[in-house]
């Protein structure tokens, strides 16, 4: 398992760190406005066949972001983040905790970075872990490189379908 690991691109960064990258045919106010809008994150956050409740979306340093991300065999999976920096349109840092409801605790840190790239914006999800035997176990665990992939792409779908992504 660990040699499958290594072929992933999403964690090639560094050992504790899993990185998931796309680029939207969208201008970079309505990408972030996507992620920073709690009634549009519901329409695309989360794995495929996930839904989500937004709780709580107080963006600003110190704020807090608590929602439930529901799987489709009825678990819930709640978390709770804390917006650790703030620059609109740019950056968003959070230490985030959550995880399957009675698991574990999952904690990470958590980058969100929009970029101008080809004409589009570049959204890069950067989550750092405490170790890499934690980052392996919750790619493991919970599929989270596939997860990241499904969710850019449902990004991808919210944007076309709200005519966003040109």
């Amino acid at each position: 398992m660990q040699e499958l690991l290594e072929t992933m691109p999403e964690l090639q960064e560094d050992e504790r760190t899993v990185v998931t990258t796309r680029v939207f045919h969208a201008p970079r106010k309505l990408v972030y406005e996507a992620f920073a809008d709690p009634k549009q994150v519901v329409e695309w956050w989360g794995p495929d066949g996930f839904s989500t409740t937004v709780l709580e979306m107080d963006l600003r340093p110190g704020g807090k972001w608590r929602l439930v991300m529901h799987g489709p065999d009825g678990t819930n999976y709640p978390n709770e983040m804390t917006f650790t920096d703030v620059v609109p349109m740019e950056r968003i840092e959070l230490d985030l905790v959550g995880g399957k409801q009675g698991a574990a605790l999952v904690r990470l840190h958590k980058t969100i970075t929009w970029t101008d790239e080809d004409g589009g914006t570049r959204l890069t999800l950067k989550n750092v872990f405490e170790s890499r035997e934690l980052r392996d176990e919750n790619v493991r665990t919970y599929k989270s490189v596939e997860g990241g992939r499904q969710l850019l792409v449902r990004l991808a779908k919210h944007l076309a379908e709200s005519g966003s992504e040109r």
